[in-house]
């Protein structure tokens, strides 16, 4: 489970369909007489809660400062994952600017964001005696540049800079650039900090320069994804999954911001395609603006030619692909696909982390660190209450000797349900998140081997919704024992279902075969819930807390039965946040 201030909030709809849970929903201002009679008159309906609410509240000020901070850090992983790999190279730009290429004189260009070289090494097969300077802000993309097969000192000189705090004359003459070219490098500056990059720009570019630019264009198919996501940075800049940015241009904001700066607008266009990938069934919409921008001088320059603001585009308009690739090289907008059009999370981005748990060994895939700031299913990491919980579980096997477990929102990990497996007579983790579930059913599956993987069940449960109870009822009719939750507690709007879920699954004996009364257990940091809120919650659905953990007993019938858990030599030393609860409850 995502503490919020991570900025995630997975989309979860749970059905409230039964009386009690209708009741507990009700404002208690109506007489019960009145809301039986109101209840009985109208027809049993299914209510849609969304527990998870998309607020849209945009990237918090802690993390749009770290973004900025390590925007750098984030670059520099992305080209250590990607290496050359990522974009096409731009084969394209003879055909788009091959003008401005063209001409007397050998041509000094400047590739600014020059990445792993995907602009530089077409700009000098087709122009011999062009010389390109090369430059970006991650060390990792300079080396790519200069360990490419073509790479040659003779024609390009690369190296490292931060245009918004670098100056460019340390590394080029004043005034002897004839192009630079900006292709999907601006978009990743702050808004407030592009004039410092066009001010560096002006220091060595000739009069009459040329700067190429190609970028982002408001309206973009990506752009229009980031909407109901807490991604947006501030007006058109948004955060990616795995921290880099990206800016959206509008044609009044661009010719203003070069206009301020000393350029004209030589040419400028929105260019608008439409690509069908047939084996996704998808259709997209993309946008892109490109321009050229004359260097005057003149700081409150006005354009030469008039931007074009509607959309243009070649004859192939509706770009066709049968395998699913993006064939069309005019279409170089440098998005993660997979991500950011499809929704979808590559493979590349999980990673393995290694989990030791007295004498268990467990490889767990989960989303890589660098996505879960931004990731939309919490289900796919890993939390510390999992871990405390499961360490109990490990060093106290009594928990859950011969008896039937059930797990709630177990997301991906499932490791307490794995340890249950052990001792327990059947055990089914259960989460809400599609995704989640389907990781973990491959966690568990390489982790665990007969029996106690036939012993282990997953199963999709939303909190609340019949369907789903009653299809994991099928399995086990006489209920469960023990039901275990860990970060469970966090949504203030989901602890009604989550409490009228276990009720509804937990066994209705008064005590199981070993004499043991039923239990549920909840692990958590507290975040949005506090203590009261939850336990007036729990007493709706008949449940009692019997004992907690740290803070002492709860009543005087309490024989502290968690802190006997953590009496076993070495348990307290495994905690892995001292901010950790556990609630025992057990029904009246």
């Amino acid at each position: 489970m995502l503490d919020l201030s991570f900025g995630a909030n997975t989309t979860l709809c749970m059905s409230i369909t039964t009386q009690r849970t209708l009741r507990a929903m009700t404002s208690s201002s109506s007489s019960s007489h009145t809301q039986d009679s109101m209840e009985q008159q109208k027809p049993q309906q299914t209510q849609r809660l969304q527990i998870y609410p998309n607020s849209n509240n945009g990237v918090t000020p802690f993390w749009r400062e770290k973004y900025e901070r390590e925007a750098k850090r984030y670059w520099d992983v992305f080209y250590k994952r990607h290496k050359d790999k990522f974009f096409k190279d731009r084969h394209y730009l003879d055909k788009e600017w091959g003008d401005y290429f063209s001409g007397e004189g050998r041509k000094v260009i400047l590739e600014v964001g020059c990445g792993a070289g995907n602009t530089i090494f077409p700009v000098i097969a087709s122009y011999p005696d062009a010389f390109v300077y090369a430059c970006d802000f991650s060390p990792r993309a300079i080396e790519l540049v200069k360990t490419h097969e073509d790479f040659k000192e003779s024609r390009v000189r690369a190296f490292v800079s931060d245009l918004t705090v670098d100056d460019l004359c340390k590394e080029i003459l004043p005034s002897s650039v004839d192009i630079v070219t900006m292709i999907f490098m601006l978009s990743a500056v702050s808004p407030e900090k592009m004039p410092l990059v066009l001010q560096n720009v002006r220091k060595i570019i000739k009069p009459n320069g040329y700067v190429l630019f190609r970028d982002y264009a408001t309206g973009d198919l990506a752009q229009e994804r980031f909407s109901g996501k807490d991604q947006k940075i501030s007006d058109n800049f948004y955060v990616r999954g795995d921290g880099t940015r990206a800016y959206y241009f509008s044609n009044e904001f661009l010719t203003n911001l070069f206009r301020e700066n000393g350029f004209a607008v030589d040419k400028l266009h929105v260019y608008c395609k439409q690509v069908e990938n047939r084996s996704r069934e998808l259709i997209m919409n993309r946008r892109w603006v490109q321009a050229a921008f004359r260097f005057t001088g003149d700081l409150n320059s006005s354009s030469s030619n008039e931007a074009e603001g509607n959309c243009s585009g070649s004859s192939e308009a509706k770009q066709n692909s049968s395998n699913g690739s993006l064939n069309d090289t005019a279409i170089d907008l440098s998005e993660g696909v997979a991500f950011d059009m499809f929704g979808a999370l590559p493979s590349s981005d999980y990673e393995i982390i290694e989990i030791k748990l007295r004498g268990w060994d467990f490889k767990i895939r989960v989303l890589s660190k660098q996505y879960q700031h931004t990731c939309k299913s919490t289900g796919l990491m890993l939390w510390e209450s999992a871990r405390l919980m499961a360490s109990v579980l490990a060093k106290n096997p009594d928990i859950v000797s011969g008896k039937r477990v059930l797990e709630l929102g177990s997301g991906c990990g499932g490791i307490c349900s794995m340890i249950a497996a052990k001792h327990a007579d059947l055990v089914v983790a259960t989460d809400g998140d599609a995704l989640a579930l389907d990781l973990l059913a491959k966690n568990v599956s390489s982790n665990l081997e007969p029996p106690l993987l036939t012993k282990l069940i997953t199963k999709r449960m939303e909190w609340g919704n019949n369907d789903h109870i009653e299809a994991i009822k099928e399995g086990n009719k006489i209920g469960f024992d023990v039901i275990i939750g860990t970060d469970v507690t966090y949504i203030p709007e989901a602890i009604l279902p989550l409490f009228a879920s276990a009720r509804e699954l937990i066994t209705s004996g008064a005590s199981n075969k070993h004499g043991n009364v039923p239990a549920l257990i909840l692990c958590h940091i507290f975040r949005r819930v506090d203590e009261p809120s939850l336990l007036s919650a729990a007493s709706q659905f008949g449940f009692r807390l019997v004992d907690k953990w740290p803070a002492g007993v709860p009543n005087e019938s309490s024989q502290g039965i968690i802190s006997k858990w953590f009496s076993v030599n070495g348990l307290l030393n495994e905690l892995p946040s001292t901010a950790l609860n556990i609630l025992l409850f057990r029904l009246e």
